[in-house]
């Protein structure tokens, strides 16, 4: 039986989240995008634990339900910490997913982070602690629990950023760095981009939602076979092994805010080459770009198109669904309209994934029609014209080149005249 995991969230303890982004709803939701397994977020914040420990009760060996829903959703148990500290001399900004087998080693955690760092101002709270000192810590007090470097690309948090990153697993972890057997790859890069560098080809690549709010769940995913349902050991052993890891469900990853590299202050936004030509320098204010994706995978990378490492889940890319909708529609994807078609089509299609994934031509024209039909078999075949995004700006993915309010890149040189809010290529 196929199970989708999105095991990187957040609660409505973290900073930027939505209010409703509690058990409850997140329950809901999951079961409107069609996800089975749903990682709690923050899990070191104590209000958000006492809220775990209250109303979630366990299923199997590190699996939980919530008490008031006859739901098939279950929840693992998952927190993010921010490590912010210096290494060979060299400021370091590192997001990690830390998973725990069960409510009890939660508690250790919590107990023994929380005499001496403050767990109470964000559910993602902010450590001044070496990564390997952490990953040390939490082994000490459960071999069981699994760390996995965070959106290993993003710029200003990650193992690989830009600008706070290393070049290596090794360079970070040292000695432990055989405990990591994962990484995250963010909603900016893809599988089929880290395949291009051979080292990353130990390393299962995950893909989670980071999401923010109930309606984010889902925009990355996972999905696993298991002939029963698992446990926590048995989510945690096909992620090592790839054993029943299937594949990944992603973002394209133009769609990521940092993507390319640019200045979105100035509506600068580049290509790696271009980046190069400047000397990661911007343009317009003189001062350093962020530099994206994109262009940090292709420094470290040495093969010159991807392979796919033996065993390795493969991927597949999708739009979210209420953006498709938006674009037939052409209005905003928060507005009413969208939002009563959307719910309609879960009502007909059973679940989000369901119908991006796996309804023929024929079912989605029964559940909505034609168009949309036409749009996700598109979608499916990689037919889409791509906005990259950049320097914290999320791009755009569309698929019919005639839509309303797709903002094309620009392109602006000396002398030439360029649209206030137009982005700007060099």
């Amino acid at each position: 039986m196929q199970y989708i995991a999105d095991l990187h969230i957040h609660s409505k303890y973290s900073r930027a989240t939505s209010k409703s982004t509690d058990l409850e709803h997140l329950t809901q939701w999951a079961q409107i995008k069609g996800i089975q397994i749903l990682g709690t977020g923050d899990f070191t914040h104590p209000l958000w634990f006492k809220e775990i420990q209250n109303k979630l009760e366990p299923v199997k060996d590190g699996l939980y339900k919530l008490k008031t829903a006859q739901s098939d959703m279950r929840f693992i148990l998952s927190t993010e910490f921010s490590c912010i500290y210096t290494k060979n001399d060299k400021c370091r900004r590192i997001h990690l997913c830390v998973f725990a087998p069960n409510i009890a080693t939660v508690a250790k955690i919590n107990q023994t982070l929380g005499g001496k760092y403050n767990l109470k101002s964000d559910g993602r709270p902010i450590l001044g602690i070496d990564a390997k000192e952490l990953l040390k810590i939490l082994l000490d007090i459960s071999p069981d629990i699994v760390m996995i470097p965070a959106h290993a690309w993003t710029p200003w948090f990650s193992i690989f950023g830009s600008k706070s990153g290393f070049d290596s697993v090794e360079e970070c972890f040292n000695e432990l760095a055989p405990k990591i057997f994962a990484l995250e790859t963010g909603l900016s890069s893809d599988p089929m981009m880290n395949w291009q560098w051979s080292y990353l080809d130990k390393y299962t690549l995950i893909s989670n939602s980071d999401a923010h709010s109930p309606e984010k769940l889902g925009r990355e995913a996972n999905v696993f076979d298991f002939k029963q349902e698992p446990t926590y050991k048995d989510l945690m052993q096909s992620i090592k092994t790839r054993q029943g890891f299937l594949y990944t469900i992603e973002f394209f990853p133009e769609e990521g805010k940092y993507h390319l590299d640019g200045h979105r202050a100035h509506n600068v936004v580049l290509e790696p080459k271009q980046t190069k030509k400047l000397k990661g320098i911007c343009p317009v204010c003189h001062r350093p770009l962020t530099v994206g994706v994109l262009s940090r995978v292709a420094e470290l990378a040495d093969r010159e198109a991807p392979q796919r490492p033996k065993g390795a889940p493969d991927q597949k890319s999708i739009i979210p669904l209420k953006e498709i909708i938006s674009e037939i529609e052409g209005v905003m994807p928060t507005s009413k309209r969208v939002d009563a078609i959307y719910h309609e089509m879960i009502k007909r299609g059973k679940n989000e994934f369901n119908i991006l994934l796996n309804l023929s031509r024929e079912e989605i024209t029964n559940v909505s029609e034609p168009k949309m039909a036409e749009a996700i078999m598109k979608m499916r075949a990689g037919e889409v014209i791509k906005n990259p995004g950049y320097d914290g700006v999320f791009g755009q993915i569309k698929i019919f080149p005639d839509s309303p309010d797709l903002k094309r890149l620009g392109s602006s040189l000396p002398g030439k005249k360029t649209n206030k809010n137009q982005k700007v290529l060099f």
